[in-house]
């Protein structure tokens, strides 16, 4: 009878099927539905399905086949909220940068943005949400570092399962990007990122194999660089000896915008729709079809691979609808994933929380005081529902009679004056971080620095809010008792910050990504590797990108991966390991030693032992966990390892590898406060 049903299905005509409702059409397996439309297709309606198209009413958009009832595939631009879709673009909330959200360390708090991704995705109309960006902060430079997770390939990948799974929970395709390298802006459609296998396995290609693996992401972006020699978008080993064949990718890749450069190449390398127009997928591919130069077998595979995603997302079956966004109750949920996401850096004496109480005039100076830090540049920016400005945060925290003087920073008399004459003087600063272009260095523009000296010579209460979008230099740190890293907190800005300088929110984020103190400290730190000469940039520190570089070569950072201070304080004790077949189970109590409610971010770092072929770092995350505290309360916390958390990419034999020996397993606050260790001995494999 299971034979019979599925040769009925078969014979079904594609039009019939497509027009099943939902509740039959889910009786049907989605790939076989997706081949009996494409056996109805001619070539040319094959062929149109393949690339987007641009006109003066769309643009992000392949079209639909109205004669078998094939939906339109309605791409907007992510990952900070819903940015550049069709030709107008939408208001949508804006939402911290993702690095903000990488910075919460919290899987659950990626899991609610992602969710609101797909929510405003489907009421602004659209079906394909160009969102997470999992490309490792390589280079703190790179103008695009404010839409990533930071410097790390465990804590990215664990972040961008839940975002996808937030995402597509809503009927809404994710599309994780951009694979593969895309670690700098400088000559991005050029670049020949020269990376050796283990390089690209422990460090480059976890996060996108976690998408497929874990969160069976719904499409994949290929990237504007060669890795090797050879485009992304024509990468067969990548496109689909990896991501298809070996991790068993059941989704569908599109390109980057421009980034596709042939046709035959491209089509048999595994490219599924080239975007924004078929430049190279439109008569040129019916061309080389035609010539027997790429299959039909493999443009069918291409067109199948979509609508069983699509069919499966249910977008087959559901109309597109446009319904207003709930502005309120979703900044709210902004609101507070910006506050999780912030980072104390420096709270000498106290000084924050601020109390109201007594509080009469707050000087509030600076280039990033006067209006709302919304996101950074290029297709993520998104135009926002509202805005709620630095000083509207500050004014409604603060009682009736109090005054709060605004200076934007230009004239640095006026705003000494200012920060002289209040009780607290706040200083924001920051940068702009904007696709197309990297920060010719990691200083504040401008004078912005002498900004900062000039208003903490003047009040001996001056908190430093630091809006970027990445790591900047602090030559000032000394000279100021209070620092808050508010990367771009999104159009919450004025409330978010607000909540965590006055305490309402208890600053529980940490860096994903480390603070250098010299622009040479970082690990990209000569021309060969970037920007790279002629076109090709060399990953020749290997696996040593991030805290792996600083604490393998001694480096001091300004503040270490994994860096955080609360208004109340954490003591470790306790810390056992014990194997559990092909597990290690690591068990630590957390206490709240202070006065305070607070969530400290329990952080678990492994050191494997090495060989001289493949040498390790002294530590590299493989765990961690929130554990929300009140004072004096204390919680066990347990953490899993797998063979996973000990392996290293074994180049001889192309596969992983646990290397035998002593493995140390090491628990703290960062990953330059480790207070715990222990450790186990493991056989190799």
């Amino acid at each position: 009878m299971r034979t019979l049903r599925l040769a009925l299905v078969l014979t079904l005509s594609a039009g019939a099927l497509a027009a099943l409702p939902a509740a039959a059409g889910e009786a049907v397996p989605p790939q076989v539905r997706a081949r009996a439309v494409v056996a109805q297709m001619t070539l040319d309606e094959k062929i149109a399905q393949l690339h987007g198209i641009r006109t003066e009413t769309q643009y992000r958009v392949v079209p639909g086949l109205p004669r078998l009832k094939v939906p339109p595939l309605l791409v907007t631009n992510g990952p900070a909220g819903v940015g550049p879709g069709d030709v107008v673009q939408p208001s949508a909330t804006a939402l911290p940068a993702p690095i903000s959200l990488a910075a919460t360390w919290d899987t659950a708090a990626a899991h609610r943005y992602g969710d609101l991704l797909g929510k405003e995705t489907r009421h602004v109309g659209r079906n394909l949400m160009e969102a997470p960006t999992v490309n490792i902060a390589r280079v703190p430079v790179n103008g695009r570092t404010f839409e990533g997770y930071g410097e790390d390939p465990y804590l990215v990948s664990r972040l961008a399962v839940d975002n996808i799974r937030g995402i597509e929970r809503n009927g809404i395709m994710g599309n994780v990007k951009h694979y593969l390298g895309n670690n700098q802006e400088q000559n991005r459609f050029k670049v020949n990122d020269i990376i050796d296998e283990r390089t690209l396995r422990e460090i480059y290609l976890p996060a996108f194999e976690a998408s497929v693996k874990e969160a069976g992401v719904d499409s994949v972006m290929c990237a504007f660089p060669k890795i090797n020699g050879t485009f992304s978008c024509e990468n067969h080993l990548f496109l689909t000896k990896i991501l298809k064949q070996e991790w068993g990718f059941q989704g569908f890749v599109t390109s980057d915008f421009g980034a596709v450069h042939s046709t035959v190449p491209t089509a048999n390398a595994g490219l599924d729709v080239e975007m924004p127009t078929g430049k190279y997928f439109g008569a040129e591919l019916k061309k080389a079809v035609q010539a027997g130069q790429v299959s039909t077998a493999t443009i069918d595979d291409k067109l199948i691979r979509r609508y069983t995603t699509m069919i499966r997302a249910g977008l087959f079956d559901r109309p597109t609808t446009v319904t207003p966004i709930p502005a309120r109750e979703h900044g709210a949920i902004a609101r507070d994933l910006a506050a999780r996401g912030m980072v104390l850096l420096r709270n000498e004496g106290g000084l924050l929380p601020l109390s109201a109480n007594g509080l009469r005039s707050v000087a509030l100076i600076g280039p990033f005081a006067t209006e709302a830090k919304t996101g950074g540049g290029g297709s993520s920016k998104v135009k926002p529902l509202y805005t709620v400005p630095p000083l509207d945060g500050l004014r409604a925290k603060l009682s009736a009679d109090a005054t709060v003087t605004l200076h934007d920073g230009a004239d640095l008399a006026a705003a000494t004056a200012a920060a002289k004459a209040a009780q607290v003087a706040v200083v924001m600063v920051g940068d702009n971080q904007t696709e197309g272009r990297d920060k010719p260095n990691l200083s504040l523009e401008g004078q912005q620095d002498a900004l900062v000296r000039a208003v903490a010579a003047a009040s001996p209460r001056t908190v430093v809010v630091v809006k970027s979008g990445g790591p900047v230099l602090m030559p000032w740190l000394a000279e100021t008792p209070a620092v808050l890293q508010a990367w771009y907190p999104g159009q919450e800005d004025g409330n978010a910050v607000a909540d965590v300088l006055f305490g309402a929110a208890n600053p529980e984020g940490r860096l994903p990504i480390t603070f250098p103190r010299a622009e040479g400290d970082v690990p990209a730190n000569t021309p060969e590797r970037y920007p790279g000469i002629g076109v090709d940039a060399r990953y020749s520190e290997g696996i040593f990108v991030g805290y792996r570089h600083y604490d393998t070569n001694g480096v001091h950072p300004l503040f270490p991966f994994g860096f955080g201070l609360s208004y109340t304080s954490f003591d470790y004790r306790g810390l056992t390991a014990r194997r559990d077949g092909d597990k290690v189970r690591v068990s630590v109590e957390v206490r709240n030693t202070g006065s305070r409610a607070g969530v400290e971010t329990v952080q678990l770092y492994v050191g494997d032992p090495g060989t001289a072929a493949a040498p390790e770092p002294p530590s590299q995350l493989q765990g961690f966990a929130k554990a929300a505290l009140a004072p004096g309360q204390a919680k066990r916390v347990e953490l899993t390892l797998d063979a996973r958390s000990f392996s290293y990419w074994d180049t001889g034999q192309h596969r992983w590898r646990v290397a035998p020996g002593e493995h140390k397993i090491m628990v703290g606050a960062s990953s330059r406060d480790l207070r715990l260790h222990t450790s186990v001995r493991l056989p190799g494999s």
